[in-house]
């Protein structure tokens, strides 16, 4: 074995050795340990519930790996998720492949998805390209609903085959519906894309996408290919979303437009990873999880507002969003970097030398680029 094999072999040792972590690396550590045990203490409700959150704490991790990273902002990232469920929906429905087998090909169709997304990305600079993102899955639902015979049109694909006897999703589970496997199903597929994904990132490739958002044209003077290193993250994130949402509508969800393909779905996914913090993938990961289960906690109050007479479940919506806000308002750069960085203030000596940024955060600084690129789109004028 080479000098520069072992030094990398030690180098990864001491990166997966739990003693040598940081604090908050070993806090992370330990919540994972706990999603591993917590269905031996939760009902079978809850147990479906968080699966659905780690399906979408995946999709929120495969966006932020594309944009928290390349700086290729997507509005339209539902269509990986949307490209990803169908097919294999409709490979099981008329073909009769096993979801085990047609989900994977779901996967591989999302990627090929995020190939031909990708491509104009090495032509289109700057805002465009998210609009292109943008109108790419509102094309798709109208070509959906142009083909009902096949896709089901607004009610979706059914009769789907579920894989560990699924059933569908409900307030009470249906005959043969396993929640707990459902639950350690979107565990794995979690903890694969968290793993794949910081791989990435905390390795060259990840600098190389870190410094392609911070000046592409110097990535270029290097004699690296910004284009290559894009177009290959389009791919990842198309096939780890593509595989989250295949998995997603043959356990705990379904086949339909309003659940893989919603425009809403989209939105969702950028509030998600700003809340947990952009650019940090582990960020992204909380953020889903935290804004999925926050959703789900105010629907489910049982308390009537006085005066308006109104059931919090009726407007949870409204409440839910304004909610939200608070939070992006409180915190910009998000959940992660915030605790991150107070628990480094509290435990790192201070050096007294200046914070680059004038002391803002990644996510702060994403997200100024990113309004800065909207007013362009708008007319307005950049700063």
């Amino acid at each position: 074995m080479s000098g520069q094999t072992q030094s990398d072999l030690k180098s990864w040792g001491d990166i997966l050795n739990p003693m040598k972590m940081q604090r908050h690396q070993q806090l992370g550590l330990l919540g994972i340990g706990a999603l591993f045990v917590l269905p031996l203490v939760i009902p079978a409700i809850y147990a479906i519930y968080l699966a659905a959150a780690l399906f979408f704490a995946t999709f929120v991790m495969s966006w932020d790996f594309v944009s928290g990273y390349t700086g290729e902002i997507s509005f339209g990232h539902g269509l990986f998720f949307g490209v990803g469920g169908y097919t294999s929906g409709m490979l099981n429905l008329h073909m009769g492949i096993d979801p085990w087998i047609a989900a994977p090909l779901g996967a591989v169709a999302a990627g090929l998805a995020g190939l031909l997304i990708g491509f104009p990305s090495l032509r289109v600079k700057g805002p465009y390209f998210s609009l292109i993102t943008l109108v790419t899955p509102i094309i798709l639902i109208s070509v959906f609903r142009f083909f009902p015979d096949l896709t089901g049109g607004e009610l979706g694909l059914v009769s789907v085959g579920t894989v560990e006897k699924f059933g569908a999703i409900g307030p009470i589970p249906s005959p043969g519906f396993d929640p707990y496997s459902g639950y350690y199903l979107a565990l794995f597929v979690f903890l694969f894309a968290l793993v794949v994904f910081v791989a990435i990132t905390r390795s060259d490739a990840g600098m190389v996408f870190t410094a392609i958002r911070a000046d592409e044209i110097s990535v270029a003077a290097t004699g690296k290919n910004p284009a290559k290193f894009k177009l290959f993250a389009f791919v990842l994130s198309g096939l780890i979303g593509g595989l989250a949402g295949a998995m997603y509508g043959h356990s705990v969800g379904g086949f339909n437009v309003s659940e893989l393909l919603a425009l809403i779905i989209s939105i969702e996914v950028i509030v998600a990873a700003i809340l947990g913090g952009i650019g940090t993938i582990t960020g992204a990961a909380i953020g889903g999880l935290f804004f999925y289960l926050l959703r789900v906690f105010i629907r489910n109050i049982e308390f009537t507002i006085p005066i308006v007479d109104v059931p919090v479940g009726e407007i949870y919506f409204l409440l839910f969003g304004i909610v939200t806000l608070g939070f992006l308002f409180y915190l910009p750069e998000g959940i992660v970097p915030r605790l991150v960085g107070e628990w480094r203030a509290r435990t790192e000596p201070q050096t007294g030398e200046a914070v680059a940024d004038g002391g803002k955060s990644r996510g702060e600084r994403i997200v100024e680029e990113w309004t800065d690129d909207l007013r362009e789109i708008f007319g307005g004028e950049r700063r």
